[in-house]
């Protein structure tokens, strides 16, 4: 993979998560030292701190989860090689999570803050705040 601006490398590994990317289409965008830290959230309420393979793992069972994941992007911020990305998640449901129903489209505001070392992501700090729907 050629080396590419620290922006261009985030938005090509959302672009591969959004086509479905599993573990084979996500890793070429992932340093070998990549790590990911969840704040906490509401599908994950202790946050959580992934290495690599832990990430690739999750990319590839996300395709039993979910499909269509879409990002808009609504602001970035770069500064050298930091990109902070704020932007509206979603993706329809592919089984039912607490929350949520099978068929859902579950939607989320997040803000993440990138690190890029030679055209691949070294580490990534997110902060997911999830859409609940209204109570019935």
């Amino acid at each position: 993979m050629t080396s590419r601006a620290p922006l261009e490398s985030v938005l090509a590994l959302l672009r591969a998560i959004e086509g479905g990317g599993g573990a084979a289409e996500i890793a070429p965008f992932l340093a070998q030292d990549y790590t990911l830290s969840e704040a906490p959230h509401l599908l994950a309420p202790a946050g959580a701190t992934r290495n690599r393979d832990d990430a690739l793992a999750g990319a590839e069972a996300a395709q039993d989860v979910v499909s269509g994941q879409r990002f808009v992007v609504r602001r970035t911020t770069c500064e050298g090689n930091r990109v902070v990305l704020e932007a509206e998640w979603s993706a329809t449901l592919l089984m039912d999570l607490p929350h949520w129903d099978t068929g859902d489209v579950i939607r989320a505001r997040v803000a993440s803050v990138f690190e890029v070392r030679d055209g691949r992501v070294i580490s990534q700090d997110s902060y997911d705040c999830y859409f609940t729907p209204p109570s019935a």
